[in-house]
């Protein structure tokens, strides 16, 4: 099978920016999240949007995947993008390479041990997230079902007091070879088998609680500390906390997705903070002290006189954590000129004269009287 078109996945072009690929990735995790997507394939989407940003996400991935088709470079093969890599999904099992391939079909030598240990499967969980929690961080814990190890036969499937013995069928290979006659010829092939279903192991007696699985149900809990600084899409992987192996081999990874709730009060673009802070024309016209919200607490902020609507003052060190240290970026707060309402005679009286002052006709009703006016020239960009 041809390998898929990672930009095609994706949908970003092969030009694209690393930004906007991540924005394309973050918006397809969520469209696909099987929590969130109950269509049949969301699954199956959802695990090619990830295998694609784990290469595409990564500079030195992507370059190999330009230049050779693999993110492993001129040596990568067919061998798609395996179980458990750091900074991305993967592929949630081990995917098989050229040498499978070509041994299924010619039967050559060098097939995998079937008895050989095998990493367990990676999990997702969706956590939601505060505003407030992903610019701090904090400690919870979390509880989800897994596969996990049965406690009663220790993971080999056999009842206790019994161990699996050497398959009859395939010698313990787990392979058997059948041969095909086609227009090409004799054609030799090997297939897992049939018996022991590729693990060279038969299970005279099972165990009773597993039923020779070598795996039972579990509720897991795990204390996960959440970094400050985490941001909506994110993930967090958590080693050994998937589920368990086959063969002695150890457990997968847990990889938790962010979703981070958006806030009343604030807008955030990575580390930057955006707030809009409502003025008085008064304010605007002959500068004022006024009070400001940020994530980290109420801080004064000077407006200078003549302050146009629109006018943005940067905060810094206001904004959010850098999730590798180095501060937290700024807040930029945005001034919104407010007209007032309900005007008692002696405001009126105190603005036309405002007007009159300033060579100004008012009428004090109606579309374009006074208040309109002063309101657009301080909103005026």
């Amino acid at each position: 099978m041809a390998q898929k078109d990672l930009y095609g996945v994706l949908g970003v072009s092969k030009d694209a920016s690393q930004d906007e690929i991540k924005k394309a990735y973050r918006k397809l995790s969520k469209k696909y999240h099987p929590d969130l997507n109950k269509a049949p394939d969301a699954a199956e989407k959802f695990k090619e949007v990830q295998d694609a940003y784990d290469v595409l996400g990564d500079k030195d991935k992507r370059q190999n995947y330009d230049q050779y088709g693999s993110a492993d470079g001129a040596q990568g093969g067919f061998g798609g993008f395996g179980g458990g890599q750091a900074g991305g999904f993967g592929g949630f099992s081990g995917g098989g390479g050229f040498d499978d391939i070509f041994n299924q079909f010619f039967g050559g030598g060098g097939q995998r041990n079937p008895n050989a240990p095998r990493p367990g499967r990676d999990l997702q969980y969706q956590m939601t997230l505060k505003f407030e929690e992903a610019i701090f961080g904090k400690k919870t814990k979390i509880t989800y079902t897994r596969e996990a190890q049965c406690h009663t036969c220790g993971g080999n499937g056999a009842k206790p007091g019994t161990s699996p013995v050497t398959c009859q069928r395939c010698g313990g290979s787990g392979y058997v070879t059948t041969v095909t006659n086609t227009p090409l010829g004799r054609m030799q092939s090997q297939q897992p088998c049939p018996v022991c279903h590729g693990t060279g192991q038969e299970i005279k007696e099972k165990c009773p609680t597993c039923g020779g699985s070598g795996h039972e149900e579990q509720r897991h809990e795990v204390e996960v500390t959440i970094p400050a600084g985490v941001d909506d899409g994110q993930q967090m992987r958590l080693q050994g906390q998937g589920e368990a192996g086959q063969n002695g081999g150890g457990y997968g990874d847990l990889f938790i997705i962010f979703q981070v709730q958006p806030s009343k009060d604030f807008r955030r673009d990575g580390t930057e903070i955006f707030f809009d802070q409502p003025i008085s024309f008064v304010q605007a016209a002959m500068g004022d002290e006024v009070t400001v919200k940020t994530v980290h607490g109420d801080v004064k902020l000077k407006v200078p006189a003549g302050t146009q609507g629109g006018t943005t003052f940067r905060l810094r060190g206001k904004g959010a954590p850098r999730l590798r240290g180095n501060g937290n970026g700024d807040e930029h707060v945005t001034v919104k000129v407010v007209t007032p309402k309900n005007l008692n005679k002696g405001q009126r009286d105190a603005l036309r004269d405002f007007a009159k002052a300033s060579g100004e006709s008012v009428s004090g009703t109606g579309k374009g009287n006074l208040f309109d006016k002063m309101r657009d020239k301080f909103n005026d960009n």
